[in-house]
């Protein structure tokens, strides 16, 4: 039998001290604001099913949207499905070819989407309040 040959792996890792490409900000951030577009379909269902049933059912929602707190939280649905839709459309163009399959296209085109994101995000607010 041969010798076991012996791993050099971290034992401690220093999360503050990783920093992570651009691209994997856009990856991950691409998948939070799906999660966050799935919690938020419960929530609008939610109001939907509140305004719906009677006149003063429609009127406890608009009560209820005109508040401080939800308006921030459906502000913050906005800009997910914002940026999920950019990344979406990110990913597409270069899936079909549209653009370059490389890092420095990866790395224009995760800022652009950034970019645009707040952009659109304080379009949002501005619409909202």
């Amino acid at each position: 039998m041969g010798k076991k040959l012996k791993k050099q792996r971290p034992v401690n890792l220093h999360l503050q001290n990783i920093r992570f490409p651009v691209t994997a900000i856009a990856s991950i951030l691409h998948r939070v604001s799906g999660i966050i577009m799935f919690v938020a379909i419960g929530i609008l269902l939610w109001v939907l099913g509140l305004s719906l049933p009677s006149p003063e059912g429609f009127l406890q929602a608009t009560a209820l949207i005109d508040s401080f707190i939800v308006k921030f939280i459906f502000w913050g649905i906005l800009t997910a499905l914002v940026y999920h839709t950019l990344g979406g459309i990110r990913h597409m163009l270069i899936d079909f070819g549209y653009l370059e399959e490389t890092l420095a296209m990866g790395k224009i085109t995760a800022n652009a989407t950034f970019l645009l994101t707040v952009v659109l995000s304080i379009l949002a607010g501005v619409l909202l309040w």
